[in-house]
């Protein structure tokens, strides 16, 4: 979890549960790689928490679904210029967003996670102890915005296009802290030897939510009639459960 103007989504055209022929056909976004939410295995098939549930959201709305992988600063822009008809992305809900795109209702929340190596020994929030640090951020994010709003003129904030390279150039030493959606950095940095959380995790936003165009209010309803059965019946909570030790659920 971008650079913009990226090259031409890929398209990989996934039928919903396998079902037939079904009354709508849906375009769905997502931002590749940014584990656990969206990835590829292995075998190089598409998979991760919201590439299921969406999966199983197609299926209870009777919907043939494509997937679509888009760059992240490219999603709103694709959105609007009808690439595809959702952005379920680890999309946060904002006001500025929402200014442009319809949200449906949150479907979870994470904290942003500060992570460095195990050396770094300063607290995140003094200050003065930050000054002169480097801090890196996935541009666009909740986490770029809170970075550039509470730290900015004091620590030098680099902006990745994802949070495999950010993860990387902390790796090289090239930054001395990470703020990332903080299991995108259990996944990406603290799975590996010689790295730590740097400070307490901190609630941004109002969760997550899948985003589509303002008119498309019947879609919406549609979508979050599916996300509240696929919550009721247990779907979630057993795909939840295949990526996470704890609740994110809204």
């Amino acid at each position: 979890m971008k650079k913009l103007f990226a090259a031409a989504s890929i398209a990989l055209t996934m039928a919903a549960g396998g079902a037939q022929a079904q009354d709508q056909n849906l375009r769905i976004a997502f931002d590749v790689p940014y584990a656990p939410f969206e990835y590829k295995d292995d075998n190089g098939e598409l998979t991760g928490f919201e590439v299921e549930l969406a999966d199983a959201m197609c299926e209870e709305m009777e919907a043939n679904c494509e997937f679509v992988i888009q760059a992240w600063d490219g999603m709103i822009p694709g959105l609007l210029a009808r690439k595809f008809d959702l952005i379920m992305s680890s999309m946060s809900i904002t006001p500025e967003r929402a200014e442009r795109v319809l949200f449906s209702e949150p479907y979870y929340i994470t904290p942003g996670g500060w992570f460095a190596h195990d050396s770094f020994d300063t607290d995140v929030t003094d200050m003065d102890a930050m000054e002169g640090k480097t801090v890196g951020v996935q541009r666009g994010t909740t986490m770029d915005t809170f970075v550039t709003e509470n730290m900015g003129g004091v620590v030098t904030i680099k902006r990745y296009t994802t949070a495999e390279d950010m993860a990387l150039d902390l790796e090289g030493e090239r930054l001395d802290v990470v703020f990332v959606d903080y299991p995108v950095g259990e996944q990406t940095i603290l799975n590996k030897d010689g790295f730590k959380e740097a400070g307490e995790p901190v609630k941004l936003g109002q969760g997550v939510g899948v985003a589509m165009r303002k008119r498309d209010a019947d879609l919406a309803e549609e979508v979050n009639e599916a996300l509240a059965t696929l919550k009721e019946d247990g779907t979630y909570d057993a795909i939840m459960q295949k990526y996470f030790s704890y609740d994110i659920k809204m």
